[in-house]
């Protein structure tokens, strides 16, 4: 195997490091553990960030100083000892805020948090960015960059384990998982382990059990020797063919680790429900099962066969219960089956009448049912004069179909005789709202209005499969509405009006044209009755002007 040069391996361990290049591990020195931290000193030159680098690596970090419990660990690992030691404090400004307890420095957790600070006096605004700590316990401010004489590493725990209470005269030896050893800890970080030569035990601090924390266990199973922790059992620890064994009380068996207790239903297969009887443990189901014949499984229960009128209508059985239902037309409300009302979903205008096979729209009174539309509600009147249907914001009135306002009292609606316009072929009965075309003998009504022959009168020489002549098309005489009536006789009032003028303007032109002729014009004039001789004879017209005398 090739060696180093002697002067390249001193000067890799003046640095620290090993052949490999990596930083050597430092020994620990001595160690304090509480039931929460661990403390650890370093005899070791080391820069601060070397002294930080090397706690983290053991699973720690640079000591924090935050009570007077902590000040005492210090005390104990120090020994009087002289020599600057690394704290895990660092100044994170330029300079000092003496108002601060901390001056400005933080922790290397990264708070500012502490009950207790001991500073060495200091006149320099600004000082170095690192502390260390001696063995009169005061806290000096350092360069960062130079080697301090060691360092201080805390090692923070959830929860420990207590010293063994071993008898007399029986040596212990502890070991830490940051390498701390000795026999005298008051309290041991998860993962310790504890050696009793004595007793060829080896323990180590464990949850064994969730439910009691930390304790000192072992992989084998079993019992170890009684005098020590009860053998480590739940139970009881005896003596049996002169080894230790341990028992359970009634209701709990033993884990599988021989030292705890477990209850008898732990890791049965029950399927719903394990309950412990003292000797011995009976699966059970929920409500709705019972249980199979293996004892362990459960099955559903047909609640609908087995307890009869569960419901009032219809009973349907699901998986461990069942449902109530209702008959078609019914629906449920509570634990009781009601009728359902058509007319709640119905879409009458007005009224709406329940019936056994559904319902049926009705209208207030002065109104009926859209033969058309039955849901709708129409005006209606079956008398020649009803009340108008009129607006409560405003003075228009209506009138059902068929009905006209009446011109003396414009509330009230009077029928409209639908016969006076001629719209029948042969006869006509007015009646409220309507009216009704009849034919004489022999004819047959067309389009409600038309009359034509009778199939049995037209057929005369043609019968048989012979084609019969088509009827033109009868032309429309549908009746007008009563707002149609009243624009008509506006329209025609109109139309005389005016054709009256006209008429009257064309006479006086006449007039005026006989009485103003030209000279050369020859009348003839019809000799009036008193004359003998009915003759015409010319006469000369003369004009004359208002301002001549005859």
């Amino acid at each position: 195997m090739r060696r180093l040069p002697l002067p390249l391996s001193l000067l890799l361990a003046g640095l620290g490091l090993g052949l490999s290049g990596e930083p050597e591990p430092v020994a620990l020195s001595d160690a304090q553990c509480l039931k929460h931290d661990c403390f650890g000193v370093f005899w070791a030159r080391k820069s601060f960030a070397e002294a930080s680098e090397a706690c983290e690596r053991s699973g720690g970090h640079l000591m924090t100083v935050r009570s007077t419990v902590a000040e005492d660990a210090i005390a104990l690992l120090l020994h009087n000892r002289s020599g600057a030691l690394w704290l895990g404090l660092m100044l994170h400004s330029p300079c000092v805020e003496p108002s601060q307890s901390l001056r400005g420095f933080k922790w290397v957790t990264g708070d500012s948090r502490t009950d207790y600070t001991n500073w060495a006096p200091s006149g320099r605004p600004c000082p170095e960015q690192c502390v260390t700590v001696s063995r009169y316990l005061l806290w000096e401010e350092r360069r960062c960059e130079e080697p301090a004489d060691g360092f201080l590493c805390e090692y923070s725990y959830g929860d420990s384990c207590p010293q063994l209470p071993l008898a007399e005269g029986l040596a212990v030896t502890y070991t830490t998982p940051f390498g701390a050893r000795g026999g005298d800890f008051q309290a041991l970080p998860p993962r310790s382990t504890a050696s009793v030569p004595a007793l060829g035990l080896e323990l180590r601090c464990d949850e064994e059990r969730l439910e009691e924390g930390l304790q000192w266990s072992r992989d084998a199973p079993g019992a170890w020797p009684c005098s020590l922790l009860n053998g480590g059992c739940e139970g009881t620890c005896g003596e049996e063919g002169g080894r230790p064994r341990c028992s359970c009380p009634d209701g709990k068996a033993l884990g599988a680790d021989g030292r705890g207790c477990v209850s008898l239903c732990a890791g049965k297969a029950c399927q719903h429900y394990c309950v412990e009887n003292g000797t011995g443990f009976s699966c059970m189901c929920e409500v709705g099962y019972r249980l199979a014949a293996d004892s362990y499984h459960c099955e559903d229960i047909d609640d609908c066969a087995v307890l009869p009128n569960l419901c009032e209508q219809v009973c349907v059985n699901t998986e461990g219960g069942f449902e109530c239902r209702c008959h078609s037309g019914y629906e449920m409300q509570g634990e009781r089956c009601r009728r359902i009302n058509p007319c709640d979903s119905a879409l009458c205008e007005q009224q709406c009448e329940e019936l056994p096979d559904g319902y049926r729209c009705g209208c207030y009174p002065g109104y009926a049912v859209d033969p058309q539309v039955p849901t709708r509600c129409l005006l209606h009147c079956n008398s020649s004069r009803c009340p108008a249907q009129c607006s409560k914001h405003s003075d228009s009135c209506e009138c059902p179909e068929g009905f006209v306002l009446d011109d003396a009292d414009e509330r009230t609606c009077v029928d409209l005789d639908e016969c006076a316009f001629n719209y029948c072929d042969h006869e006509c009965r007015n009646y409220p709202g309507g009216y009704e075309c009849f034919c004489q003998a022999g004819y047959e009504v067309l389009d409600k209005v038309f009359c034509v022959k009778s199939a049995a009168d037209e057929e005369g020489p043609y019968s048989g499969d012979s084609e019969r002549p088509s009827q033109p098309p009868a032309p429309s005489r549908t009746p007008p509405k009563a707002e149609d009536l009243h624009l008509g006789v506006l329209v025609g009032i109109a139309v005389g009006a005016l054709s009256a003028a006209l008429a009257l303007l064309a006479l006086g032109y006449h007039l005026a044209k006989k009485r103003c002729r030209s000279p050369a014009t020859m009348d003839y004039k019809c000799s009036g009755p008193h004359e003998k001789e009915m003759g015409l004879q010319p006469v000369t017209s003369v004009c004359v002007t208002p301002s001549q005398k005859l």
